[in-house]
């Protein structure tokens, strides 16, 4: 899979041509100077447990990875913090009311969407809903339903950082 960078042929400052690498990190405009450092892009994920130790999971009902398991989550918005953006998330997918969002870790990863490959940071939030009962699938959810965690199995979700993810967070449960 060859560089993001390499998409970007034209300055988005000034539109020049003359755009060339600066280094693995950035490209710079010979005619403006401008300097554009490409970095991922903030998404978060929910791990909602309920009274019986079981995790909300959710089948994708979009590609990537579409009728794959996923945990209920997504991209964070500009001016938005990532607290308020897995809230916005789970509510979005889930219909449930995040109460406490509790930042657990943080895993890189590339997301395509659209074809495009797009850095994500995915950072991992243990979430508390006012109600575990009052679920609805929406959004890119197209169905919901909780596991017990002893039953969750990482290769049943599509995509990798969820992966790497529940394995660490099984191991912390065991």
């Amino acid at each position: 899979m060859s560089h993001p960078l390499s998409l970007f042929h034209h300055c988005p400052k000034c539109g020049s041509s003359h755009f060339g690498e600066n280094n693995e990190k950035s490209k710079r405009c010979a005619d403006c100077g401008f300097v554009y450092y490409f970095n991922s892009s903030a998404a978060t994920v929910a791990l909602i447990l309920n009274e019986q130790r079981e995790l909300l999971v959710c089948r994708r009902a979009k590609e990537p990875a579409k009728g794959t398991l996923d945990l209920p989550g997504g991209f964070v918005d500009m001016d938005e913090t990532a607290e308020e953006g897995v809230r916005r998330e789970v509510k979005e997918e889930t219909g449930l009311e995040v109460i406490s969002a509790d930042y657990l870790f943080s895993l890189p990863n590339i997301y395509v969407y659209s074809g495009l490959p797009v850095h994500t940071l995915d950072m991992f939030f243990g979430c508390q809903v006012t109600d575990t009962t009052r679920y609805r699938a929406m959004d890119d959810a197209a169905e919901l339903f909780f596991i017990p965690l002893e039953q969750i199995r990482p290769e049943d979700f599509g995509l990798e950082s969820i992966r790497k993810g529940l394995h660490i967070i099984l191991n912390t449960h065991e």
